[in-house]
């Protein structure tokens, strides 16, 4: 058992330094990184005529709106479980969640301790089912509903727009959408109106959004109003771009999608191929592949194609997936 336990944890510890020192090189993300710190270096830029004061004066307002979201960002980056359940879409407690948990995890013990398969193993089920289970759930449910928000959010954009153009205030048209839009949207903006009745202003309220509904398109539109509303200037015009913008890059991520579609298939084919072909040999021959896990040397040749195939699935998963 020892033997087994030192062989996986040698192959967990091969693995881990391929993955940090060679797959680096091999994707060519050391000099991606390069590249763009090289883009990203300041250089000296000739003297420029002093701008009037009235836009030095914006210019200071909005540099110091950006800095305090970026601070703001940056101290929240520790997500409470309360807020998980929040963005999730659920109305549970964090006491009634903790609760559910424990109770799929002492069910989930008790049904592998039932079918005789032992304690240890009884406990690992119990864990995955209390403690893993749970919080992939909430992140499924968390980006399936960031996914039909981000849906609906350029339209809603647009009816603020229009609302504007029409002679409307700002907060009117937040109304509009809390109102007659569908869900996601219509709660999430529902809250921006709440927050702003306890006095919140309306431009901190908007930044609140990204705290519930953490991506790039909310912080955009937190940033545009929260900007508009402390050095002015034509918000249809700033949203109209930001409609614009948003309805880009949800096109940009359609088309990602579909042509990494490819990718994906293969990578599910390759990874779900051992687990297939080992189930119709045990179908049509048990006998013959028992050996696996009837022998020492079967148990160990089982656990590391295991680990090695967990290695080359997270490997394959790495890249198909594209950050956007």
């Amino acid at each position: 058992m020892n033997a087994y336990v030192l062989f996986i944890l040698v192959a967990f510890a091969i693995g881990g330094l391929a993955w940090v020192f060679i797959y680096p090189i091999l994707s060519g993300e050391r000099k991606t990184e390069q590249r763009m710190a090289s883009v990203a270096r300041s250089e000296p830029m000739a003297a420029r005529r002093p701008a009037r004061s009235a836009q030095r004066s914006r210019r200071e307002q909005v540099e110091g709106t950006l800095r305090e979201i970026e601070e703001r960002q940056r101290k929240a980056r520790r997500v409470p479980l309360a807020v998980r359940i929040a963005r999730a879409g659920l109305t549970w407690s964090k006491r009634q969640f903790m609760l559910i948990a424990g109770a799929v995890g002492v069910g989930a013990f008790l049904l592998v301790l039932a079918i005789g398969a032992g304690v240890l193993p009884a406990l690992g089920a119990g864990f995955a089912a209390g403690v893993g289970a749970p919080l992939w759930a909430l992140s499924f449910l968390k980006k399936r509903r960031e996914a039909r928000f981000l849906d609906a959010l350029p339209d809603a954009v647009d009816v603020i727009v229009r609302g504007i153009k029409s002679g409307l205030p700002l907060l009117d048209s937040l109304k509009l959408i809390a109102g007659d839009a569908h869900e996601p949207i219509r709660s999430e903006f529902r809250a921006i109106i709440e927050t702003q009745a306890i006095g919140m202003p309306l431009g901190e309220a908007c930044l609140k959004l990204y705290e519930r509904m953490p991506l790039p398109e909310t912080n955009f539109f937190g940033i545009v109003i929260s900007i508009q509303q402390r050095a002015g200037g034509n918000l249809s015009e700033a949203l109209g771009n930001l409609s614009r913008v948003l309805r880009d890059r949800k096109r940009m991520k359609a088309k990602i999608q579909a042509m990494s579609m490819e990718a994906k298939s293969s990578a599910a084919i390759i990874g779900a191929l051992p687990i297939a072909v080992m189930t119709l040999v045990y179908i049509t021959s048990p006998q013959y592949i028992e050996l696996l896990w009837t022998t020492p040397l079967g148990r160990l040749m089982l656990a590391a194609s295991a680990v090695w195939m967990t290695a080359g699935v997270l490997v394959m998963r790495k890249m198909i997936n594209f950050d956007f």
